[in-house]
């Protein structure tokens, strides 16, 4: 653990802080009088009227601050991280980490195992519990982080123990009866290992996470991610379409139980399970409120709505006669393609192709079009790009393939220098329905929605 340093890196313009003469580089060293760890704890203690604020600026003089404010209003202090005093790094050897299926020579920053439960009540990550110590606890209750989000993968002591390589795995239904009992709400998430989790031990689960509820908000079931790189590591297999195709049916015939229970469908399949069955993907109301987009679940059927919605809405566009490539990952090429189809039927004057390219990278078992690296969009589209430069075309590729701070590739690859090689312009667009149809459909000028 890293000694605390809340520093500074910006002070917004008009707030407290710059009316105070707090600048970049000074250091938050507490809140009335108490220590403040993290961006959770500094929303916390901000939200009063009168407050006492330590400063210690660059050549360590200590500054004492009194405030009078409104009640929920910001000090106007930005920080680098959330977490001031370091991050909690994973302590598991899981037979299925996708980290240690990476190769070597990616940013630094892909190679971090976190197993901190700050980051998943902050940014929905999901944690293991098996790396709480007895403060740790007390900090989740005192400030009553709910919800989280917890990968229990099975709710079988000895199983849990040997998917995740920690002796302290078999305590997860103690561990969220523990939640369950201080109020905190969980989504949970089961990374499915054919032929180690699934089958009996899935039902055994299912049933477990249920029993929990409303404590347990959500249960997913994700196929497991390998890549080719596993040399040396655990034998693991991906889940079959026949076996996706399956577990699909189970989830379905689980929500009508739980549904009249508890008048909510409780578990969900990720995306990924029905595509790879070729099945067509639930409606909304299967997926509730969303609770697990970030997961994977459910957010095709958010997509393929929103894309519906923004082709209703669509005034006919005038555009010049172009060509549009639109480079995904092999998974969801064949959907895209239905939806390109139903677009350019608006704009005769379009010709589009969606191309699936293959992960070479990771290996082709990786199918989504967030693990492609530029190298892989590089070779995957060199055949197409003469055909774009015909037209003064254009590529697409949505924004999820870019780091999300800064616009580059997993391999930093940036999509300026993808141009520059394929001699073709290529456009970054939000990976969601209405930027998929502005990226095709866009006119020279005018309106495009009504």
């Amino acid at each position: 653990m890293s000694k605390q340093r809340a520093v500074i890196t910006a002070v917004r313009p008009d707030s407290i802080a710059a009316e105070l003469g707090i600048n970049p580089g000074d250091v938050l060293v507490a809140i009335n009088g108490e220590p403040v760890p993290d961006l959770i704890v500094y929303r916390y203690l901000c939200a009063g009227e009168n407050l006492e604020v330590e400063i210690e600026k660059p050549g360590g003089e200590r500054w004492l601050v009194e405030i009078e404010k409104d009640y929920d209003e910001d000090l106007g202090l930005e920080f680098a991280v959330p977490t001031f005093d370091g991050l909690r790094r994973c302590s598991n050897k899981c037979l299925f980490c996708f980290v240690d299926q990476m190769p070597r020579g990616l940013r630094p920053g892909l190679y971090i195992k976190d197993d901190d439960y700050r980051y998943s009540f902050l940014h929905g990550n999901f944690i293991t519990l098996t790396n709480l110590k007895p403060r740790d606890w007390e900090y989740i209750f005192r400030w009553h982080l709910s919800p989280l989000y917890i990968s229990v993968h099975t709710t079988n002591p000895q199983l849990r123990y040997r998917l995740l390589g920690n002796q302290r795995g078999g305590e997860i239904m103690v561990q969220l009866k523990k939640l369950a009992a201080a109020g905190i709400q969980m989504h949970t998430q089961i990374v499915l290992c054919p032929g180690l989790n699934d089958g009996p031990e899935l039902e055994r689960t299912v049933k477990d996470l249920s029993s929990l509820y409303p404590a347990v908000q959500s249960i997913a079931v994700v196929p497991v991610g390998l890549t080719s790189r596993r040399e040396n590591l655990f034998p693991l297999r991906r889940v079959t379409p026949k076996e996706a195709a399956a577990i699909a049916n189970r989830i379905t015939a689980w929500q009508a139980e739980f549904r009249h229970r508890f008048e909510r469908g409780l578990v969900y399949g990720a995306d990924e399970l029905y595509l790879l069955a070729n099945l067509p993907l639930p409606q909304a109301p299967y997926y509730d409120d969303f609770p697990q987009t970030e997961n994977g679940v459910g957010l095709t059927r958010l997509f393929l709505d929103d894309f519906a919605a923004a082709l209703a809405n669509l005034n006919r566009p005038e555009i010049k006669h172009r060509r549009v490539v639109i480079a995904t990952g092999t998974l969801a090429a064949t959907l895209l393609a239905g939806l390109v189809q139903e677009a350019t039927a608006r704009a005769g004057n379009l010709e589009a192709r969606v191309i699936p390219v293959p992960n070479l990278f990771f290996g082709p078992q990786v199918t989504v079009a967030g693990l492609l690296t530029g190298q892989d969009l590089l070779r995957g589209l060199k055949e197409a790009a003469p055909w774009v430069r015909e037209k003064e075309g254009v590529i697409l590729i949505p924004d999820v393939m870019l780091k999300k701070d800064a616009p580059v590739f997993l391999d930093d690859l940036t999509p300026e220098a993808l141009a520059r090689e394929l001699g073709v312009e290529v456009q970054v667009i939000p990976a969601t329905g209405r930027g998929l149809v502005e990226g095709l459909l866009k006119p020279c000028g005018g309106i495009l929605f009504a």
